[in-house]
């Protein structure tokens, strides 16, 4: 590992400082491309507006005109986080619009495979629907698309995935990743490109008077989209003749959730909308579910950070969709019942500890594999890129297991496990991770050009992707996979390199910095704080047999500090890299290293 130190523009730095900023925020802000105060303006005045996300106006129209004939809508989501708030967004919110018919269908991930396919698209027909609609997918649903066209629905594709070929023939296609959308955050999630039509909705519904502006809202002011009511780029066709227009910002703690929890990068425009969310978490304001789930959690909703959503309620929202059926989720997410949230909440809580029990069994397996693919002593790996399969693997895991092997050998990593769905036993469904600079898609699309029939399906991003292989052609892609790896990899992209915020002033050893620091929003591509120095180390020992719990000396005060899942001991005197963490013990609050990596 090497730890090497962000470049701090001392301008930026400065300027923000001079803004009145934190000197401690002004010199984390500016390692991160933020050069002005405005930058961190988190109002929902400063969210981009609907109108420059393409298709949305179309959408608009569609679902305005549907609700105005009481057409039955059904929604088909995807089976992670971002798909089941995506649906949960879209329920809450078309009914919130005046909406009275709508339904959703969650693909199986074992049976039916992700997104729309021809059999959904037959099932959607059989409920009655008249307008199907998809979120977190359908830009690669050709074949489903078709099929749901044939049966004489109107189709709505909203997803964020990058497009294939070739486009589906949807009535309305809403994605920033499609060709010729000019669209600023390109990173937005499934959920929030569900939320942006809802916008634009409300604005098409609210031109036709359906609805009207709030008193206290004032005159619409062009080219912004309030959430809450305020000036939107579409003006009243008549003003007091609807009713008040339904407020959208009760849908942002479901937009954040999801938005964190499908880790795309918090540009601009992601972090004001996962500001948002967390403000009306902390402040109380939130659906049921979410509620009950950092309850489960055992976290403090008026304390929520980022981190909760990434690693306490995500996980939980994903184990149903993992392990069983993420109708639990979405049913836990829509539901205004305290009582049948918190009851919902408890069961994707075991079903999460289950999802653990097969994740750490599996994880030991696939680390002896990967092993097998290095030199005795350990030190080189054949191959720049791992592919592993087992036939006891368990198909809803091998993505985070596929992300354990990728960060443990930094290696673009694949994990196979063999499909479940009736027919289809000789297909091994993989899930891979990728390292900076190996866009995981791109390297698929190669592999099948290369190699023609041997990947049956495949999709995704530059990080995560995923893809089906027959069983009896495994071997041939993971020799693809490792030869385009060698090719666009070289050394100093296969050592695992950890940005940091370099060393961290004593006068900052505070719990109250701490919790500013962990109030702000930060995770993909916009890390959260990480600083790097070297410090004494006092004594150590392992906890629960897999934590290292030490004693340091940081700058000649005495601080605590853990590394969870690492059990070698520590130099004397290490270079460490780790993020501020408050601990408690007996009533008392104590500034925690949280140690990430050191070299050694």
């Amino acid at each position: 590992m090497k730890i090497v130190a962000r470049t701090i523009p001392p301008r930026s730095a400065w300027m923000l400082e001079q803004a009145g900023v934190h000197p401690l925020l002004a010199r984390l802000y500016a390692a991160r491309g933020v050069q002005t105060r405005e930058e961190l303006d988190d109002g929902l005045a400063r969210l981009l507006a609907p109108d420059g996300l393409r298709g949305a106006h179309e959408a608009a129209l569609l679902l305005a005109d549907a609700i105005r004939d009481d057409k039955r809508l059904c929604i088909v989501a995807d089976y992670d986080c971002d798909g089941a708030t995506a649906c949960a967004v879209a329920l809450r919110g078309l009914r919130l619009l005046g909406a009275k018919h709508v339904s959703y269908l969650v693909p199986d991930r074992v049976v039916d495979g992700y997104g729309l396919t021809p059999p959904i698209a037959e099932r959607v027909a059989a409920t009655g629907a008249d307008v199907l609609i998809t979120v977190d997918n359908g830009i690669a649903s050709v074949e489903g698309v078709a099929a749901a066209k044939a049966r004489g629905l109107a189709v709505l594709v909203t997803d964020h995935h990058l497009p294939g070929p070739a486009l589906p023939a949807a009535d309305v296609l809403v994605n920033p990743n499609q060709p010729d959308c000019g669209f600023d955050s390109k990173s937005i999630a499934g959920v929030g490109v569900m939320f942006y039509v809802l916008l634009a909705l409300r604005s098409e519904l609210r031109a036709r008077g359906v609805f009207d502006l709030p008193a206290a809202a004032g005159p619409p002011q062009g080219g912004r989209a309030s959430p809450s009511g305020g000036g939107e780029a579409h003006e009243v066709a008549s003003r007091g003749v609807g009713r008040p227009q339904p407020k959208l910002d009760v849908l942002l703690p479901l937009v954040a959730l999801g938005t964190v929890a499908d880790v795309v990068k918090l540009d601009a425009n992601n972090r004001r909308l996962v500001a948002q969310g967390l403000r009306r978490i902390r402040a109380g304001v939130m659906p049921a579910g979410v509620a009950a789930l950092f309850k489960a959690a055992g976290r403090n909703a008026a304390a929520a950070t980022t981190f909760d959503f990434g690693f306490a309620l995500g996980p939980r929202i994903n184990a149903a969709g993992r392990l069983a059926d993420m109708t639990l989720g979405i049913e836990c997410l829509t539901t205004d019942d305290s009582a049948r949230a918190e009851e919902l909440a408890r069961m994707l809580d075991g079903i999460n500890r289950e999802r653990r029990d097969i994740e750490g069994g599996m994880r030991d397996q696939a680390l002896l594999l990967a092993e097998s693919l290095f030199d005795e002593d350990g030190s080189e790996t054949p191959r720049a890129a791992i592919s592993v399969f087992d036939a006891d693997f368990h198909e809803g895991v091998v993505g985070i297991v596929a992300s354990r092997i990728k960060d443990r050998y930094h290696r673009p990593t694949f994990v196979f496990a063999a499909s479940g769905a009736p027919g289809k036993e000789h297909e091994l469904k993989g899930s891979g991770r990728s390292i900076p600079g190996f866009h995981l898609r791109d390297a698929l699309d190669l592999v099948a050009k290369r190699h023609p029939g041997v990947l049956l399906r495949f999709g995704g991003h530059a990080m995560a992707a995923g893809c089906t292989v027959a069983e009896e052609h495994f071997e041939t892609f993971e020799r693809a996979l490792a030869q385009v790896a060698a090719e666009w990899l070289d050394a100093a992209s296969l050592t695992r390199r950890l940005d940091t915020d370099g060393p961290l002033a004593p006068e900052y050893l505070r719990v109250d910095l701490v919790d500013t620091l962990h109030r702000e929003v930060w995770g993909q591509g916009f890390a959260p704080p990480t600083f790097s120095e070297e410090v004494e180390v006092i004594s150590q020992r392992l906890v629960g047999e897999k934590h290292l719990a030490l004693k340091l000396r940081h700058k000649g005060q005495p601080v605590d500090g853990i590394w969870f899942g690492h059990t070698e001991p520590l130099p004397p005197r290490v270079v460490i890299a780790f993020r501020l963490d408050a601990d408690e013990w007996q009533g008392v609050r104590r500034v925690r290293f949280l140690v990430e990596g050191a070299e050694i």
